[in-house]
């Protein structure tokens, strides 16, 4: 909590004395990093987002990374069907409407974080000190002037399949997910700006992967924030944080579910990082997330949980959801 409390208050000086910095949260917020731009060590930290980097030249001279296995062994059926059941048996209970589960899939890797995070291909690049590489689609909070905007992004399927623009945008369960996904973002949105209003609802990316294209959807709700908002800009996004698209609804129980049901701790991933350039913010929700741990390389993936899921549907999109954007 006071690690929470220092980097919220902060972000909130850089804020209000408009000096540029990187902030980097974990999922439960217990160790969350705010540095000033000028402070980032690009020996320890490497990171791209669309308004700003500290990637240099230099680094795009990395030798190119070719691994189009990405070797996995993924927790089994029967062990991903007993924290799935466990999820929808509170559902069922109605402590929750959708739950994001996830888990973490031991990988082969035949370079290191370092080259997958120069070559990967994706709006959101961050790489960690040598122990994690984040490649995010999905933008978390965007502040321009003093508009808000919020991308929620719930839905995925192999663009491969035949008419897969259609079977995602109508299929029930993935509808339901999306929207209840959207309603608690936009009430997110609302503690913080007035005048919030969903402007796209459910439109359809492609993502590029080294096994070809995924299709995702995402959705966009803006607010108007207050003249002032660069004071407070740590106060915003700490109310808003987990990330409602990588929790599920209501944000408090469902975060207490995943907690007790999921096998390992997810740290940084599914946490948010972002820049704040002096003037505007821009931030990602941290999937597409390798770790290196004692017992080898991780790869952490899941997707939402509600109760007209199919047990065997929801394993292999945590499966499919393995792979890094390099093409």
């Amino acid at each position: 909590m006071k690690q929470l409390t220092q980097a919220k208050e902060q972000m909130n000086h850089l804020g209000a004395e408009k000096i540029p910095f990187l902030f980097i949260i974990d999922f439960l917020m217990e160790k969350p990093m705010v540095i000033p731009l000028n402070e980032v060590n690009s020996q320890q930290i490497l990171f791209q987002t669309p308004i700003a980097t500290n990637v240099t030249s230099d680094g795009l001279h990395q030798p190119i990374y070719i691994d189009s296995s990405l070797q996995r062994a993924p927790l089994s059926f029967e062990e991903y069907l007993h924290q799935f059941n466990a999820v929808v048996a509170e559902i069922k209970k109605g402590n929750s409407f959708v739950v994001n589960l996830t888990a973490q899939t031991p990988i082969q890797l035949v370079s290191n974080l370092k080259t997958v995070f120069y070559q990967a291909k994706s709006k959101y690049k961050l790489w960690y000190d040598d122990s994690f590489v984040c490649f995010s689609p999905e933008t978390f909070v965007t502040i321009e002037q003093e508009k808000i905007k919020t991308f929620p992004m719930k839905g995925t399927i192999n663009a491969s399949i035949p008419n897969a623009r259609q079977l995602i945008l109508n299929d029930i369960k993935e509808t339901a997910e999306h929207n209840t996904v959207v309603d608690l973002l936009r009430n997110d949105l609302s503690m913080v700006a007035e005048n919030v209003k969903v402007t796209r609802l459910r439109y359809v990316e492609e993502i590029e992967t080294h096994k070809g294209k995924l299709l995702q959807v995402s959705s966009e709700i803006e607010g108007k924030l207050p003249s002032d908002y660069a004071f407070h800009l740590g106060d915003i996004l700490f109310s808003m944080l987990p990330a409602g698209s990588v929790t599920g609804a209501p944000k408090k129980k469902t975060v207490d579910i995943i907690v007790h049901t999921e096998s390992y701790q997810r740290g940084y991933y599914t946490g948010v990082f972002g820049v704040f350039d002096g003037h505007n913010l821009d931030s990602a929700v941290m999937i597409r997330f390798i770790e290196k741990t004692s017992h080898g390389y991780v790869y952490k993936s899941g997707g939402g949980i509600t109760s007209k899921s199919q047990a065997l549907n929801e394993y292999q999109e945590l499966i499919d959801k393995i792979y890094v954007p390099i093409y």
